[in-house]
């Protein structure tokens, strides 16, 4: 057997756990699978049955719905997360539900208009372990990511600083902000110097702007 063939009917061995509350739906989505030469170890109609049924069979991919009775999606994906891994397939592409997947351990996230070949497609480099999402979902994750890290990675500033800061983002000069802390204007303008040194910003226009993205304005 040649390497390329190898590597096909490795991928056809793939096993697949498909989980939906439809039963149309989810018989559609392991037709589309079988076709494709994907093995289907097992299906659930419910939250909970689809954590028996991973662990029992522990298949390479669980493909899952996010609103199903008993346990959610979500809370299917945290308690099989490390056993398989998980592509969400979910009629939502709301930003709170694609985050809220992949905070839970999903490494895929397709939404029901997929047409079967993008489905059996994603399922296998799911199973790879690629990072699969609907074309406009990944950008939203990957900003949502960025964003977290930079509020993570940024540097602490003082107790000091901060409320210098918060009065500077609502339009205080350094003299009214120094008038309201009761400082010496020179202070003030140390804080302030500071913190752009700490955040590495060049003027207060940007001091402002990482105010308000930090919720520290009104």
């Amino acid at each position: 057997m040649s390497p390329d063939e190898r590597a096909l009917d490795e991928r056809a061995r793939l096993r697949v756990v498909v989980a939906d509350d439809h039963p149309i739906w989810r018989e559609a989505v392991e037709r589309d699978l079988a076709a494709a030469g994907l093995e289907v170890v097992g299906s659930a109609g419910d939250g909970d049955k689809a954590v028996r049924v991973v662990t029992a069979t522990r298949p390479d991919v669980l493909v899952c719905d996010l609103q199903m009775p008993g346990r959610s999606g979500i809370e299917v994906t945290l308690a099989v997360a490390g056993l398989t891994r998980v592509l969400v397939l979910s009629a939502s592409g709301e930003q709170a539900d694609v985050l809220d997947a992949v905070k839970a351990g999903a490494t895929g996230y397709l939404l029901k208009s997929a047409g079967a070949a993008e489905l059996v497609d994603a399922v296998r480099r799911t199973a790879a372990g690629d990072a699969v999402f609907t074309a406009g979902l990944a950008g939203l994750v990957l900003g949502e990511y960025r964003r977290t890290a930079a509020v993570d990675g940024a540097p602490r500033l003082t107790a000091r600083e901060t409320e210098v800061l918060r009065l500077v983002a609502k339009g205080l000069t350094a003299k009214q902000v120094a008038e309201r802390l009761v400082l010496s204007h020179r202070t003030v303008e140390n804080h302030v110097q500071n913190t752009l040194s700490k955040l590495q910003l060049h003027n207060r226009a940007q001091l402002v702007r990482y105010a308000v993205e930090q919720g520290l304005a009104d």
